[in-house]
């Protein structure tokens, strides 16, 4: 396993720089291998790491894991947080990490003397111990492994806007193939389509939406 240093030193050159959410990218990479008693960086495929994210601290947990999304090994569920799921496909078991809620205080007790807020994370962060600095909660996932993994080669057309679908993304309405955007709308609309609804239409469905 490399050292958190030489991984950091990765991280950096993959952002150009280096801070504070990407060192803990790194290190609750480091953790969540672990946890599953696999080594870092895991180039196997067994690992999966889903972020809840994106942005630096992604860029760490990549460094850390060589979870990616290209090799589908890392996926991103953005709900703002400073977390990740780390999951053995092999096995099935999952635990969640993240910062302990008072890491940022703490941090001024790892870096005696620094009085900027963020100097002093970036010291502590590489040396408090796990145990200082972070949650580690073992997890069941909503959605089954065999579904987030799904299997190669295969492929459908959505039976609305004709366009492939890959890695069993498809929605099944009345037997028929949907895309997630033509069954339950996506995060875009079509320019061409946005002209034929009328400004009522739009507000009356954008007030559905948000209720």
């Amino acid at each position: 396993m490399k050292s958190i240093d030489a991984l950091l030193e990765r991280s950096a050159s993959q952002h150009n720089h280096l801070c504070p959410r990407q060192i803990l990218g790194v290190r609750i990479g480091v953790a969540g291998a672990a946890a599953m008693g696999l080594e870092t960086p895991c180039s196997d495929k067994r690992l999966l790491a889903i972020v809840e994210s994106d942005g630096c601290f992604t860029d760490g947990i990549s460094a850390a894991t060589d979870c990616t999304v290209g090799h589908r090994t890392l996926r991103v569920e953005d709900y703002g947080k400073i977390a990740a799921t780390f999951c053995d496909t092999q096995t099935g078991r999952a635990v969640r990490i993240a910062p302990k809620l008072d890491v940022r205080q703490q941090a001024y007790a790892w870096a005696p003397g620094e009085a900027r807020h963020y100097f002093a994370q970036m010291q502590a962060y590489r040396i408090m111990p796990d145990d200082q600095l972070l949650t580690v909660a073992e997890v069941q996932l909503t959605t089954s492994l065999s579904h987030l993994i799904s299997r190669p080669g295969l492929r459908v057309v959505c039976a609305q806007c004709g366009e492939e679908i890959i890695n069993e993304r498809e929605i099944i309405a009345n037997g028929q193939p949907y895309c997630e955007v033509c069954a339950c709308g996506g995060y875009y609309r079509l320019i061409s389509e946005m002209k034929s609804l009328s400004v009522e239409n739009l507000h009356n469905e954008r007030t559905l939406i948000l209720n």
